[in-house]
Parts: structure tokens; sequence; C-alpha cells
């Protein structure tokens, strides 16, 4: 299995490999809702940007590609969304480090980044792809039903906040089985919005 850091493109968005000439872009793209990081585990926004810039390179250097998300219509960079927690000798990745603009959370920036991380993925030889959230995070958790990922329930007390909470975390999946079907759904749900 390999995920190279390959620029993927559809017909709303591009996500780029981050590069120290994206950072800037980045920073403004993460730093556009402070309330939303305070339930992540990890802070991105603010004062925390320069460990989340760093923790997300070093994931590039593993093979875990995290991407700007520039949207193509008026070429900003809205946000980003990534791999993270590799096991090649499983075949199985995580899509993490998803995060918008508020202004971008609606319509085809998300189905179309998931579609091309989805698709990338299984191309490079995934047999599984997980997406989680916070538990408290409804939003997040309704945008990835919406993808058409299986639910496969709650890991209690999984992981810690970077404001230190310990969150109980909901596990989404997406198999190479599932995949010719969840593909066709995110293609009829990006087919119904104009570039």
């Amino acid at each position: 299995m390999r995920l190279d850091p390959d620029i993927l493109q559809g017909r709303f968005v591009r996500l780029e490999p981050l590069t120290p000439e994206l950072r800037d872009d980045v920073r403004a793209a993460l730093d556009t809702d402070p309330d939303a990081w305070a339930i992540m585990v990890s802070n991105g926004g603010g004062e925390g940007f320069d460990g989340w810039w760093a923790e997300a390179t070093g994931g590039m250097a593993a093979g875990m590609p995290t991407y700007a998300v520039r949207r193509l219509h008026d070429g900003m960079v809205v946000g980003t969304s990534g791999y993270h927690e590799l096991y090649p000798e499983h075949r199985r990745v995580e899509i993490g480090s998803t995060f918008y603009r508020p202004d971008a959370r609606s319509g085809a920036v998300n189905p179309e980044c998931k579609r091309l991380l989805l698709g990338h993925a299984f191309e490079g030889g995934a047999h599984r792809v997980e997406l989680i959230t916070d538990a408290i995070n409804a939003r997040s958790r309704a945008a990835i039903a919406r993808l058409g990922a299986t639910e496969e329930g709650v890991l209690r007390r999984h992981k810690v906040t970077w404001t230190g909470r310990v969150r109980d975390t909901v596990m989404f999946s997406v198999t190479d089985e599932d995949w010719p079907r969840v593909r066709v759904g995110l293609e009829r749900r990006l087919a119904a919005f104009s570039p």
C-alpha cells in the first residue's frame, strides 16, 4: 500500500500536498473559526498553528500526506484534509486533519475532497479507510454519514483533546468492497453542484 503525495484535482477542489509555500494560506484558512478548534484533538488555529504544521508536515515525511484544499472557483485555500494512522501491513489508513473555513462547510468541498482521498487510498492498495470524529461533534458525524461511510461504533475515552478533555470517538469506515457504492453516491451528490 502506497499513498504518494500527488496533487488530486476534481471539478471543485484541488488537493495540494503541504509545502512551505502554502504555509501562510493554510494558516489563514485554519484561523477562521477558533471555536471549532475547542473540541479537536490538536489545535491548528492561532498559537496552535506552528505545532499543527510541524505534525502535519512530519506526517508527510512518514508517507501520510496532508493536503491544502484549494477551492477552484476562486483559487482560495479553504482548509485541509489528509491521511493519518497508516498501517501498510494491514492496508488500512485514516482520513483526518479535516478543517474547512465556515464558508466552505456546505456544498461540494467536503464530498469532493473525500471522493479524491478515498479514491487515492483505494488506488494505492487500501482495503479499509477509517474516518473518525468526536462523539459530541454532530455536524461532523452527519457529514461523514452523508459520505456513505458505515458507522461502526463508539470508542469510549479514546483520545485526549488539546484542552485536556477525554473524548469518545465515533468510528466510521469505507472498505474496498464498499467503495464502488460510495463512489457512485458521491458522484451523484457532486453532479448536483455547478463549478
